[in-house]
């Protein structure tokens, strides 16, 4: 007979007090991002910015303080940043469709926002959050260009090449085909060129959460 698996609802509930006492003594985004412009360092950890990022950070803006000064904070409005549009030449852009501000900002220059990416010309399905916020890159695309970027058509993806397997792993392919199938006629292995990995953030934000399901919480 299986043993029951326990209930540990002690521990489940020192997990959630945890994460509510870590959640909470985190500084709000204003405090965290906080830069002095006279010596370029955040207050907070006294870190200096890279040299070249003085430029921007001078030149350019942060998301929200551009989204601080439209109506309804942005929301339906679209904003790229200036390393997108001199490294590629497809539109990249973010097209807001949630915003949550930090009221307790100085200027609610703070926040988080929701929307679509829209990458290299290729539009995601689904609603994320924008991130890099704090960087001073961003740039409204006026209205009267929007159109613009929304009609662009990506040049359709060149055919995967193929190439032969290695012989002797060819030949291990073809007698493990052949035994396991008995045809005379076995189709002859090719091996891709191209593997549709993609390595982003989403990516390993799952692959902790497998491991820490696995691993379980230490009480």
């Amino acid at each position: 007979m299986a043993k029951k698996k326990r209930l540990r609802l002690i521990a489940e509930m020192a997990r959630k007090i945890r994460a509510y006492r870590e959640l909470k003594s985190q500084p709000p985004d204003s405090q965290k991002y906080a830069l002095d412009y006279e010596t370029m360092r955040r207050p907070l950890t006294g870190k200096m910015l890279p040299v070249m990022a003085w430029q921007d950070v001078r030149r350019e803006s942060r998301l929200f303080s551009l989204l601080a000064g439209l109506r309804l904070f942005g929301i339906g409005r679209m904003f790229t940043r200036k390393s997108w549009l001199e490294d590629h030449t497809e539109p990249s852009y973010w097209q807001i469709t949630k915003v949550k501000v930090d009221y307790t900002a100085e200027n609610m220059d703070h926040g988080k926002a929701w929307g679509i990416l829209t990458y290299k010309g290729k539009p995601e399905s689904e609603v994320k959050e924008v991130d890099k916020v704090m960087y001073h890159d961003w740039r409204l695309i006026p209205k009267h260009m929007e159109q613009q970027f929304k009609d662009f058509q990506p040049l359709p993806e060149p055919p995967v090449r193929y190439v032969p397997y290695p012989p002797l792993l060819r030949a291990m392919m073809l007698a493990e085909r052949h035994k396991a199938g008995g045809a005379t006629e076995v189709e002859e292995p090719a091996l891709p060129l191209k593997r549709d990995v993609v390595l982003n953030k989403d990516y390993f934000f799952r692959q902790a959460q497998e491991r820490q399901r696995k691993e379980g919480t230490a009480v």
